[in-house]
This record gives C-alpha cells, sequence and structure tokens, in this order.
C-alpha cells in the first residue's frame, strides 16, 4: 500500500476547514500540499512490511565472528541511535528518542549502518512505542539468524508533553529483551552501560 498523498491533501484542507481557517489564504494555500510530501516521508515505512524492511537492509558479513555466543558474552551493541515516531493515538510525535540494539551474532553480522536504517524505517509508523521495540528485534532476528536480541528505547511523547498532562520532561522506557537477554547477566550488562 503506498501511501496516498491526495487523499491527505483533501482531508489536511477539510481539517483546516473544520479549525476555522481558510485553506485558500496565503500563509496557508500550500499547506495541505507540504503536509501530504510531509507525511510521505515521516510515514515512509507504513509502505513495508517488517520482512520487506528485513530484505532491504539484510546485507550481512560471516568471516571472523565463530566465537560470538551467549557464553563468550561477546555480542553487538549499537547505543545511542537517534530515530523519531509518531503515536497512533493523537498521531503525535515521539521525538528525543533514542535506541540500543544489542545481538548475539549466529554466524553472520549486520552491517553497523544497517542497524540505524532498521530503526529509522520502522520509527516511520503510526504505533505505539513498545511496538517500535518489537519490530526492531524482529527485523533484527530475521536479518542475523539470532535469537539474543534485545532492544532499549527511550523517548519524550508529545501527547505527553505538549497536551493533556503536559510534562515536558517525562520520558517514556521501554524494553524487548529476547533469549539470553532475558536472564544471562553477563548479556543484561551490556544494555546497563557495562561496555
Amino acid at each position: 500500500m503506498m501511501i496516498d498523498t491526495k487523499a491527505i491533501e483533501k482531508h489536511i484542507e477539510g481539517i483546516l476547514y473544520a479549525l476555522g481557517d481558510n485553506p485558500t489564504r496565503e500563509g496557508l494555500k500550500d499547506t495541505p500540499k507540504r503536509v501530504a510530501k510531509m507525511y510521505e516521508e515521516v510515514f515512509e515505512g507504513m509502505n513495508y512490511t517488517n520482512h520487506q524492511i528485513a530484505e532491504m537492509f539484510g546485507k550481512t558479513f560471516e568471516e571472523g565472528i565463530d566465537d560470538y555466543s551467549t557464553t563468550t558474552g561477546k555480542v553487538v551493541v549499537m547505543k545511542d541511535i537517534d530515530l523519531f515516531s509518531y503515536c497512533e493515538h493523537h498521531m503525535a510525535l515521539m521525538y528525543d528518542m533514542k535506541a540500543t540494539v544489542a545481538y548475539v551474532p549466529n554466524g553472520k553480522v549486520i552491517g553497523l549502518s544497517k542497524i540505524a536504517r532498521v530503526c529509522d524505517m520502522v520509527g516511520r509508523r503510526l504505533q505505539l512505542q513498545e511496538k517500535v521495540g518489537k519490530d526492531i528485534a524482529d527485523i533484527i532476528s530475521e536479518i542475523t539468524g539470532s535469537e539474543d536480541v534485545a532492544v532499549l528505547l527511550e523517548a519524550c511523547h508529545s501527547c505527553v508533553s505538549a497536551r493533556g498532562i503536559k510534562k515536558n520532561s517525562a520520558k517514556t522506557y521501554t524494553s524487548e529483551l529476547r533469549g539470553g537477554f532475558i536472564d544471562n547477566p553477563s548479556l543484561q550488562i551490556y544494555l546497563r552501560g557495562g561496555i
């Protein structure tokens, strides 16, 4: 399913009317088109399934990683990956989002830039923060063949900071832990900053 920018333009124009404004005035006349173009960009991930994203960023390398395992405590960890997403409840921005992605290679590793690209593409959907972590973990697991995957997320939610309760400094933390990251202390230390 591709994003229908013409339909978005039409609906944004209707929203502007519903807000009591005039979509034909100078400052708003191109707003529906701009919003549609922005939505096409920020919701790009909605065009793809997790499997398609895994295929898109699935380049792996096998050389020199034979001794990685849950028993050796060797793990790949990428921290502070910037991304954003939009809450499906209010279509509100989840911002200042940072991801930590960790996995124990199962005979192959994914290129580091691909980890960041997976996070970025998954974020470009309407969803809950918990789903962002689950989908990233699903994709990393599919690409690497590893069952030992962890995704930690922290984010601010504009539906909390800019409306409703208006708590500007509140952050939400979520974790998706699989395999050895659930109960193996030698792997969990990587998630607490013990590298």
